[in-house]
């Protein structure tokens, strides 16, 4: 009878210990809807019992799969022809049928938060374009965003949808006007797979395969393992200390009106980070004034103060009385003065700016920093006097918790799981979080598109993506810019095969690292795909520099991509050029087009050796493009190793 009874036991135990799925289960991404990539052998995958046999009937035939040790089970289909709606039915102890299915092109839309960027983040600008989106051969799915110290193997997502205003809302702006300009050229079934999560890195898109030649980098993933234990205390001792001193600072306040002389101050330019400028890695208070005439006819009558934004925190003042208080470095100030308030002849904008991590300082397009209202309009952008009040001790922010910056984690939790689904290509936009080691990125992003095309097995897929659009203050030469050095990195990566990148150097905010011109993106971006995935002969980039020739004093550059020649756009002359000699020392240049060259030149360089065009991290005036009508990479003539150079 005991025999009996452990015998039962252990029957019990080892079937506790095995998986069971009963039903045959289907991945998310596998469902009605569905569009399935043409021309490519293709796998359908799902769980069921272990040892449980499973049939796929597609186009009248049918295939089989049988579990394994876990419970999963993957069928092979054979290449497709594009076409549709089609059903499949998949049978196991159960049956499941998927209905309306494509078969067309796939694309996987990456990257942080401008690809990420929804249609209802971007506040009615397209909603004409939202209006005529119905269409039933564009289909859509997006991957919610989930991290992962190990692959998983499953995705959360709602499911495949037809393009239309209501599913639109929530899914990429760039990667719906990508597919849709594929589509309006191709006619073929587009599915677009949305998966991407802002301000990541590109080491969090990478396998531990993929990242096995970077010890170091794998090194962080170990120390962000080790520490989310201890990290919320760190974390909460950090964030005390620094509202304890944003606290005591505020008993500065009671100077909102200066009484001496501000022409006897310092001054610094605004639009501007001051870290950047005259108050290198400086964190606390800072008093901003300036003085502006108003006309007699204007005294008393309200006006508006559109101040950009700023880093972090502000209070704002006029003649010495509270407009009002912003907390948050990404929100655009706009303060009324009531007419009471504003008088005949001087008066006094005074702003407590309080920053307390990385750059402080009041940032945004020089053209919409101004007072206005009632019949006036005063340009803010300028000299402004400063007075440091508090100075911080901040300690460094520990690192660790609930980040997705971690090496591998979105890779496994968002592109493992789905590396077995076909696709035509992927696109791409990523960066801004990686500029601070724009060096490294030279390696990281190659790196990580080969490691995507080996996970996929697709052979060299066609990858396109977007180089990083301006953004912040421009800063005149010779300011080191790491925005610009991870362009640069971008545009290396163009060495690979089947690669093409999109430059939005022209339809960037100064304010906004977060553009909202993503028809324009898309638009390149899909020529970009144009080019190397179906494989037309388009012109497809904008010029990007190949080489140069020094004549005497002036230096000749030399470009592919020109398409039907180059051309100015926006003035008469070339703009964002500059030129050094052996110094390294650059100056603004003149820069004029013959033929498919540019020929520049300064009198201040007799023996020119370097030329960099739109060499900072928010060029505004750049200009030179080819004539179809697409903007210059930015560049630079001279090479640099080592590590980012900072601001």
């Amino acid at each position: 009878m005991k025999a009996i009874k452990l015998v039962l036991i252990i029957i019990l135990t080892l079937t506790c210990g095995i998986k069971t799925f009963s039903n045959v289960r289907l991945p998310k991404l596998i469902g009605n809807n569905m569009l399935l990539q043409r021309g490519i052998p293709l796998k359908i995958w799902g769980w069921a019992d272990i040892g449980e046999k499973v049939t796929i009937t597609f186009q009248s035939k049918t295939y089989e799969a049988m579990t394994d040790g876990s419970g999963k089970w993957l069928a092979n289909l054979p290449a497709l022809s594009e076409g549709g709606p089609y059903t499949m039915d998949i049978a196991g102890k159960n049956k499941i049928t998927i209905e309306n299915i494509l078969v067309g092109d796939v694309w996987l839309c990456g990257g942080q938060s401008n690809m990420e960027m929804k249609f209802e983040e971007l506040g009615g600008k397209y909603d004409k374009e939202l209006a005529a989106s119905t269409n039933s051969k564009i289909r859509l799915i997006t991957i919610e965003q989930n991290k992962s110290y190990t692959p998983v193997e499953e995705v959360n997502a709602t499911g495949w949808e037809e393009a239309s205003p209501k599913a639109l809302r929530r899914f990429s702006a760039v990667g719906y006007f990508f597919g849709r300009e594929i589509f309006d050229k191709y006619k073929v079934p587009i599915g677009l797979i949305s998966d991407n999560w802002g301000g990541t890195y590109a080491e969090a898109w990478t396998s531990e395969e993929g990242l096995k030649n970077f010890p170091e980098i794998l090194k962080t993933k170990t120390f962000f393992l080790d520490n989310r234990e201890t990290f919320d205390k760190r974390f909460a001792e950090w964030d005390k200390k620094v509202k304890d001193q944003i606290k005591a600072s505020y008993s500065d306040t009671l100077k909102t009106n200066w009484s001496e002389d501000i022409a006897k101050l310092p001054t610094m330019t605004i639009p501007g980070h001051w870290e950047s400028s005259v108050l290198p890695d400086f964190d606390g208070v800072v008093w901003l004034m300036k003085d502006i005439e108003i006309p007699k006819a204007n005294a008393g009558k309200e006006i508006t103060l559109d101040l950009g934004y700023i880093d972090d925190n502000d209070i704002t003042y006029f003649n010495g009385k509270k407009l009002g208080e912003t907390i948050g470095y990404s929100l655009a100030r706009t303060y009324k003065v009531p007419g009471n308030l504003v008088k005949a002849g001087k008066n006094r904008i005074s702003i407590r700016a309080t920053d307390h991590l990385l750059n402080g300082g009041m940032t945004g397009n020089p053209a919409d920093i101004k007072a206005s209202g009632n019949g006036i309009d005063i340009p803010l952008a300028g000299g402004w006097k400063f007075k440091k009040s508090v100075v911080f001790d901040i300690p460094k922010q520990p690192e660790g918790g609930n980040t997705p910056n971690v090496p591998t984690v979105l890779y496994n939790g968002m592109l493992h799981p789905i590396k077995a689904y076909g696709i035509k290509g992927a696109i791409w936009y990523q960066g801004e979080s990686n500029a601070d080691n724009a060096y490294e990125y030279r390696s990281i992003f190659p790196n990580m598109i080969k490691d995507w095309r080996n996970q996929w097995g697709l052979g060299s897929f066609p990858f396109v993506y977007v180089q990083l659009a301006n953004f912040m203050q421009s800063y005149d030469y010779p300011t080191t810019s790491a925005w610009a050095e991870l362009r640069e990195a971008q545009t290396m990566a163009l060495s690979l095969p089947n690669t093409a990148m999109a430059v939005a150097i022209d339809i960037g905010e100064t304010g906004d690292i977060h553009p909202k011109n993503k028809l324009d993106v898309g638009k390149r971006l899909a020529l970009g795909a144009i080019k190397v995935a179906y494989n037309d002969n388009v012109v497809y980039s904008g010029p990007l520099y190949e080489g140069m020739t020094v004549e005497g004093n002036k230096v000749r550059l030399k470009f592919t991509n020109t398409g039907s020649g180059l051309q100015i756009k926006n003035g008469s002359e070339l703009k964002e050029f500059a030129i050094a000699g052996a110094d390294q020392k650059f100056v603004s240049a003149t820069a004029k087009i013959e033929g498919n060259t540019v020929l520049v030149s300064s009198e201040k360089i007799q023996n020119p050796v370097a030329v960099r065009y739109a060499w900072a991290d928010n060029p505004i005036n750049v200009n030179l493009y080819n004539k179809e009508g697409l903007p210059a990479s930015p560049f630079r003539t001279d090479s640099w190793k080592g590590k980012t150079q900072k601001k």
